[in-house]
């Protein structure tokens, strides 16, 4: 906006500066030539009521040589020959032609004639003996004289006000882009998370309703964030009294592996209940705790072995078969452990609760070079509509299951749109398609730096058929 404004005021004061300054030097030029000419005539004059009383030479010389302002032999006097046997006179300098003098004396008014180095300015005088004719030269440098200082003068203030006129209008685009930036800058750091961040309500017009909308604006994020909070805390104390039923019973089961697992699920469930009260309570501490943990990473591998672990007791009671590929060797990803933990319960959980009973299933991971990719697949009737299966509040009940209570009933639709959340947080993706075992395919692009790479669509397509591949050798070899 500032070179903009700078731009503008740039054009118009130069067109201004030239419809003035060009037409103005023009006229200065002309009243030099005119100053010359007029200085010319005057020293003409000075001669003509000589000639009116005397033509005698010597009179004549001594007029002539009063007459001079500047450099002598400027001025000459032609007079023409009086009686039979008279003899024309000629007095001083003479430059202009022999033909222009006549036409002069003949016409009997003044004229210029071009000579070298100059021009000759021809005035007639009445004598007795006819026409005389007094010429006084006017040289090149007379007729320019002090143009060129005009001029630079000129053109001295033109550049001034065009200088003027840029500063003034910089700092008005200065007052002007200053709230603006603020406005952006504030925009952004609301956009990291600083709720605090307000906007001076300042600069022109439109730029302060944009500054009160903002921090309305921000007003209301913080006030639905805290409801937000509250709500979550609330929820959250809720399920205590449950979870410690719960806790309860699990004592009763005895020391069986089905009882050690059930144990463990509800003590991680407490701990995953504890940490949500903190987080709604002490958000900016909780949040700057994520944000280190998501910038050291985990490995993916380890993440995926041990919730597998979990979930294979399950999976043995239920006689489904499990494979892991990928898994052996460490993989890096920019992600916070216990949310890549969260996002893999959410896919696997979902295999339990929509397919059933006997659906084999196989979570598989590739590490690219630019991202690492997360397939969970299984062997069940698949998803109907893999579209809405990804927008928030989906309760399932696309997917077959043999319960139909099961289906639809008890179901939030979070558990893909937590995993959604995860892959866009580094920049990835969720595809949901159609898996080599004939039932649902989850894949979750997690990008490595910040952005999808180029053609990650057609990769993608590549890796499901290597990986395809893989679990069809795999099953072959089983068999």
């Amino acid at each position: 906006m500032r070179w903009a404004l700078v731009k503008v005021a740039l054009a118009v004061t130069t067109m201004v500066v030239v419809a003035f300054a060009v037409p103005l030097g023009l006229v200065v030029k002309e009243l030099a030539r005119d100053r010359a000419y007029s200085n010319a005539e005057r020293q003409a004059a000075t001669i003509g009521p000589v000639l009116a009383i005397t033509t005698d030479r010597t009179q004549l010389e001594r007029a002539v040589a009063s007459a001079e302002t500047g450099p002598g032999g400027r001025i000459g006097v032609h007079v023409p020959a009086g009686g039979k046997n008279g003899a024309p006179v000629e007095i001083g300098s003479r430059r202009a032609a022999p033909d222009d003098v006549a036409a002069v004396a003949k016409l009997g008014r003044a004229s210029i004639s071009p000579v070298p180095g100059g021009s000759s300015l021809l005035q007639p005088t009445a004598v007795a003996s006819g026409i005389a004719v007094v010429e006084v030269f006017v040289p090149d440098d007379a007729l320019t004289n002090g143009v060129a200082t005009s001029w630079v003068v000129l053109a001295g203030v033109g550049l001034a006000l065009i200088i003027g006129s840029v500063a003034v209008a910089d700092r008005l685009g200065t007052r002007m882009v200053r709230p603006a930036e603020r406005l952006a800058g504030a925009a952004h750091d609301l956009g990291k998370g600083e709720l605090g961040v307000r906007v001076p309500e300042d600069g022109p017009k439109e730029l302060r309703s944009a500054a009160s909308a903002f921090n309305s604006m921000a007003d209301q994020v913080v006030q639905l964030l805290a409801n937000e909070r509250e709500l979550a805390a609330d929820l959250s104390h809720r399920l205590r009294t449950p979870l410690t039923v719960l806790r309860l019973n699990t004592a009763s089961l005895g020391d069986t592996p089905a009882a050690e697992q059930t144990r463990a699920a509800v003590e991680q469930l407490e701990r995953e209940v504890d940490q949500i009260i903190r987080t709604a309570r002490e958000q900016k501490a909780q949040t700057h705790t994520q944000q280190a943990a998501a910038a050291a990473g985990c490995d993916a591998a380890e993440v995926i072995r041990e919730r597998m672990a979990f979930w294979s007791a399950l999976a043995e009671d239920e006689g489904r078969t499990v494979r892991i590929a990928g898994a052996d060797r460490p993989v890096r990803i920019p992600v916070a452990r216990p949310e890549l933990a969260a996002a893999l319960d959410a896919m696997l959980g979902n295999v339990f609760r929509h397919t059933p009973e006997g659906t084999a299933f196989a979570v598989d991971v590739h590490n690219a070079e630019d991202a690492v990719i997360v397939l969970v697949s299984d062997a069940g009737p698949g998803i109907a509509d893999p579209d809405a299966a990804l927008r928030r509040g989906w309760s399932g009940g696309g997917r077959g299951h043999p319960h139909p209570a099961a289906a639809g009933g008890g179901s939030t639709g979070l558990g893909l749109d937590i995993v959604r959340r995860l892959a866009e947080s580094t920049g990835g993706d969720v595809r949901i398609g159609r898996s080599v075992l004939g039932g649902t395919e989850v894949r979750v692009w997690l990008a490595l730096n910040g952005r999808r790479a180029h053609h990650g669509v057609r990769r993608g397509h590549r890796l499901r058929r290597t990986l395809g591949s893989r679990r069809r050798r795999t099953a072959r070899a089983g068999s």
